[in-house]
């Protein structure tokens, strides 16, 4: 049965180690993954929570970024199209090896956490033998299995998952709204632009995970 593991992984072990250390109040927080094998890793990536203004120079000489593609600069809140070094080789490896989902993968506070979905719960040995291999410390916090694959969380990160409950909590979707967007953005402690594209983000992925599952099955 598929399985959904949270892992936590030092930042020091892991992509970004050199941005997150020269600029340790970030928040990067992976949108999608494309992994073509272990060591072709391309992540879309939000960066928040600190000084941006440098930061597409700062990651240019990270090593553990090969390629870097601004995409979007919205208030307080950037999206980058990156390529990976080998740091990141085990997200290769569950992605491309293991035919793992990551469904989320955010980095605070010194560490990375990456929750992933596993179509199958006997591969997960398999990665963590992948990481003692290669002398990571990834470490398996949480596992527990999923009855529908397709709509597990939705297909959100934690933090749209958050703009939306505390959305509908507050009364953002009631007709008329009991709250605007601006003051909504308050009570989350982001920009109204941030809220906008992150209510917007997550809006596609629960379009993707629950309106299209049908089709996808049946292609």
């Amino acid at each position: 049965m598929a399985s959904i593991a949270e892992f936590v992984i030092p930042a020091e072990e892991f992509a970004l180690r050199e941005t997150l250390e020269r600029r340790p109040e970030l928040v990067c927080e992976v949108e999608r993954v494309v992994a073509h094998d272990t060591t072709h890793i391309i992540p879309f990536i939000w960066v928040s929570g600190g000084e941006l203004d440098d930061l597409t120079q700062l990651l240019d000489t990270d090593p553990s970024v090969n390629d870097i593609e601004l995409l979007s600069d919205t208030d307080g809140e950037r999206l980058y199209r990156l390529s990976w070094a080998d740091e990141a080789r085990v997200i290769g490896h569950m992605v491309s090896e293991c035919q793992a989902t990551v469904h989320q993968a955010v980095a605070a506070d010194g560490q990375w956490t990456l929750r992933v979905l596993f179509p199958d719960r006997d591969v997960i040995s398999e990665v963590n033998e992948f990481a003692r291999e290669h002398e990571l410390s990834l470490d398996l916090r949480r596992l527990y299995e999923v009855d529908n694959v397709e709509r597990a969380r939705f297909g959100l990160t934690e933090s749209q998952q958050e703009a939306l409950t505390e959305g509908y909590e507050h009364g953002y979707y009631e007709v008329p709204r009991d709250i605007d967007m601006g003051a909504l953005a308050t009570t989350l402690d982001i920009s109204h632009q941030a809220l906008s594209e992150r209510l917007r983000r997550a809006t596609g992925n629960l379009i993707e995970n629950t309106l299209l599952v049908d089709e996808t099955e049946d292609e």
